[in-house]
């Protein structure tokens, strides 16, 4: 022990010691199994008295020549008894009932042995306030709700110099070059976005500032309706075939059916997990399904008719669900994981029918079904976009990689163009990367902001249109 320096006490001096870590320890020990004095200051008859009255409370150690039960061989593994209860003593003799009084429960108060505990006044004040707007709300924002003819937003406009009635993918598409046009009407990031289907009049957008928000593409491009229900941020939307509804998933583990045109909540659906993706079964035979994939690695399905029950559970994977993408004429669909494996399965068949997992893949965050139906696009966590099949074999196409953007660590979407001919995906860094799906070459990186973009979306019918959204919640149109 090496003696620092001396301070003066009241009874004299005190030196300060250096003590091994081990030396403290066994002089801790010593004090506090008896509260007395260490071993050192002991004499040889009290320390052989404390260690016969330790072992006295040592249970027997038993007959070797018995094997189980009463009385059994333990040897040096037999155990130190201990009191079963603490004993109270006279002086703490338990209050009667009469000392609490009765307290009256308020419906925000939690009432502990005779004490309430109020919640904070500003916890209250917004519980009220949530309570007051209600479960689901909307609020329309354009400048009329039916136009001269008592038609809502949800006409196709045909006042325009393109046909929104054409077949999808008709048309040549061409990489775009500049911004048109921009919103910034979420608070928060934006998660999602969904071109209304086959015409793309109106724009869909999911928000962590817990709204979904539909915008007109056309005329005056303003903002038409806010859809609010969920608690927490919204993770994915869905519209049906029709567009006439769709599916918001949120990080509050609820599922909820809106109208699109009236803004309100049709059912409500929850396993009491969190849902990461909802699909729609494209296939009009099927048009009132979905899936959902969830974070307790299930993937769950729905019947929109019947909300509190699951019609089917395909639980195969072993982390959170990623992507679910319908292929082979909607009979099939495929998904990924965390756990960095694919697996196709047959619809209504709880049972893999494929199952990819190589030793150099990467989880597959999202997914981008090509306009022919063969392949399947997904972004890899490795900073590359993979092809596999869409067909029976499911392989992947190992000539086809797309490289040149980052996308480690976040969940950034990718989209075929209609015609099939260019690949488009977001970046970490703020970028909007443009591929040509053939050659795999990288044609164009549009610099679309200073935040990692998330949300891509080619426009179904016109020829160089491109939204684009991320975590500066700004929602971007090119052209």
């Amino acid at each position: 022990m090496a003696s620092r320096k001396r301070k003066n006490v009241l009874t004299g001096h005190a030196e300060e010691v250096f003590l091994s870590a081990y030396t403290f320890q066994s002089k801790h020990r010593a004090i506090e199994r008896k509260g007395g004095p260490s071993r050192e200051h002991q004499s040889g008859a009290e320390i052989k008295a404390e260690a016969a009255n330790i072992r006295a409370t040592r249970e027997k150690k038993g007959d070797a020549t018995i094997a189980e039960g009463a009385g059994a061989y333990v040897g040096p593994w037999a155990k130190f008894k201990q009191a079963e209860y603490e004993v109270v003593g006279e002086d703490e003799e338990l209050a009667s009932d009469e000392e609490y009084e009765m307290v009256e429960e308020e419906e925000d108060d939690v009432v502990e042995s005779g004490t309430v505990l109020r919640a904070p006044a500003g916890a209250l004040a917004r519980r009220k306030e949530v309570e007051a707007l209600g479960d689901e709300t909307t609020t329309f924002h354009g400048s009329e709700e039916y136009d001269y003819q008592g038609r809502t937003y949800m006409h196709v406009p045909q006042d325009l110099d393109i046909d929104l009635r054409k077949e999808v993918g008709s048309a040549t598409n061409f990489i775009p070059k500049k911004q048109v046009h921009g919103w910034k009407d979420h608070s928060g990031a934006v998660n999602a976005l969904r071109f209304f289907p086959s015409s793309g009049h109106l724009l869909l957008s999911a928000g962590a500032d817990t709204t979904v928000k539909i915008r007109d593409v056309y005329h005056d491009k303003e903002l038409l309706r806010t859809y609010s229900g969920h608690s927490k941020s919204v993770s994915d939307i869905c519209f049906n075939n029709s567009g006439t509804q769709f599916l918001s998933a949120s990080y509050d583990r609820m599922i909820k059916l809106w109208d699109t045109e009236k803004g309100v909540c049709i059912n409500k659906f929850t396993t009491g997990k969190t849902p990461h993706v909802i699909r729609f079964n494209p296939d009009p035979e099927h048009s009132n399904e979905f899936l959902a994939g969830m974070s307790d690695k299930k993937i769950v399905q729905f019947d929109i008719r019947t909300p509190n029950e699951v019609v089917q559970e395909y639980d195969h994977h072993l982390a959170a669900i990623n992507t679910i993408v319908f292929v082979d004429n909607n009979r099939r669909f495929m998904t990924t994981s965390d756990d960095k494996s694919l697996r196709a399965w047959d619809y209504n068949i709880p049972v893999p029918i494929k199952y990819i997992a190589e030793p150099d893949m990467y989880p597959m965050t999202r997914a981008a079904l090509h306009p022919s139906g063969k392949y399947v696009a997904y972004q890899s966590s490795d900073n590359q976009i993979v092809v596999y099949g869409a067909n029976d074999k499911f392989r992947q196409n190992r000539k086809k990689s797309y490289r040149g953007h980052n996308n480690a660590g976040l969940g950034i979407d990718l989209d075929c163009s209609p015609d099939g001919q260019f690949l488009a995906s977001g970046d970490q860094a703020g970028y909007v990367c443009f591929w040509d799906w053939k050659t795999c070459k990288m044609y164009h990186k549009l610099k679309a902001g200073n935040q990692a973009v998330t949300c891509v979306q080619w426009h179904p019918q016109e020829t160089s249109k491109v939204a684009t959204a991320g975590l500066d919640g700004d929602i971007r149109y090119w052209d």
